[in-house]
């Protein structure tokens, strides 16, 4: 038997996911990464363990937790906060899937004598002809998480398996209540997973030693000062609700200024970019752009953007210009560009460090 470790986060998807491992014939370790633990005890939505270790009892099969909230602390939690302070958006699940727990559960795996690591991700690890490795669109659109795994590497997927991809919501809820496991219908958690009460604002005022950016100004797109804003930690790119100013219009957030502690504040039709620029690109279907060269392929600005045509090309190390066949709207830095084939693999991705605006409507 091929023996396989599986992160187990307590939530259904990565239970069932360990219980098809197992009726498959592996040989399967569950393993629950310890990345939270709040000053009250609360537990990350990611690591649940009471769930976790009950599932795994449930389905027969070997149960550990390993601890890894320093790396968790220096690689996610502290970026996420700096992000905010600098005025962009960030994808904190982007960043912990490579730098956390995929580097911590292959290392997990190698100590336990794994072939390979499993998540219960909506997706699909495919070796393509070409040799390389890349993750395929979930076979049901509504649940697909490929948009979470553009950064993770040839050798980290290479050892991966993600059972789900062929999977409906609804069909592994009835797995699991077939197999007798608890959490069969347990609500999904829609927040951070490290911000429990979903006010990420208040979690990065909360902590020690930071030096908030204060109150400064809304302004449109000429400069005029339009009023005041509490800090441009509680704003992102795109937003129209809970501003606290009434212009007798409706206003989005356009862009934030961290260098003036403004923020931009234009009519929906002013916040469509036709292109953006973005950095630490990382591709798994092709090795890369190289000078001179395009590909058209979708690209989505967002977990739940349907995606928009585009050509991608080189921009520079690790860089790549998006130029969208029609705007999207409110294409946020901080956020991920994330490209796809045709065939619903993942081409690769980045961080979305600029967009770039089509002209403004009067």
């Amino acid at each position: 038997m091929s023996r396989v470790i599986i992160g187990m986060s307590g939530g259904v998807d990565s239970a069932v996911a360990a219980y098809l491992l197992k009726k498959s014939g592996y040989d399967v370790i569950g393993v629950t990464l310890r990345t939270w633990q709040g000053n009250d005890g609360g537990e990350s939505r990611c690591c649940e363990i009471d769930d976790a270790r009950e599932s795994a009892q449930a389905i027969g099969i070997p149960y550990h937790v390993f601890n890894c909230t320093g790396e968790f602390e220096n690689k996610v939690v502290h970026p996420f906060v700096e992000d905010y302070i600098r005025g962009t958006t960030p994808n904190p699940c982007v960043v912990c899937n490579r730098e956390v727990k995929w580097e911590r559960l292959i290392y997990h795996a190698n100590v336990l004598q794994a072939d390979h690591i499993a998540t219960g991700h909506y997706a699909s690890v495919v070796k393509l002809e070409n040799g390389r490795y890349t993750v395929r669109t979930a076979l049901h659109p509504e649940k697909d998480q490929t948009y979470m795994l553009y950064r993770l590497t040839q050798e980290q997927l290479a050892r991966t398996l993600m059972p789900l991809g062929g999977y409906s919501k609804q069909e592994v809820r009835a797995i699991a209540a077939e197999a007798g496991i608890k959490v069969a219908s347990k609500p999904d958690s829609q927040e951070i997973c490290f911000v429990t009460d979903g006010n990420y604002a208040d979690f990065i005022a909360a902590r020690p030693g930071i030096t908030l950016p204060g109150e400064g100004n809304f302004v449109d797109e000429s400069g005029r000062i339009l009023g005041r804003h509490k800090g441009i930690i509680h704003y992102t790119v795109g937003q129209r609700k809970g501003l606290g100013i009434a212009l007798g219009r409706p206003a989005y957030v356009r862009k934030i200024c961290p260098e003036t502690n403004e923020i931009i504040l234009a009519a929906s039709d002013n916040t469509y970019c036709r292109g953006v620029i973005c950095r630490e690109a990382n591709f798994l279907s092709v090795p890369g752009i190289g000078r001179g060269e395009s590909l058209r392929c979708r690209v989505k600005v967002r977990y739940h953007h349907p995606g928009q045509y585009a050509t991608i090309e080189n921009a520079g190390k690790d860089k790549v210009a998006v130029t969208f066949e029609e705007p999207v709207r409110s294409a946020a830095p901080g956020q991920s560009a994330v490209f796809y084939g045709e065939d619903g693999c993942l081409i690769g991705g980045g961080v979305i460090a600029e967009a770039l605006f089509e002209q403004s409507k009067e």
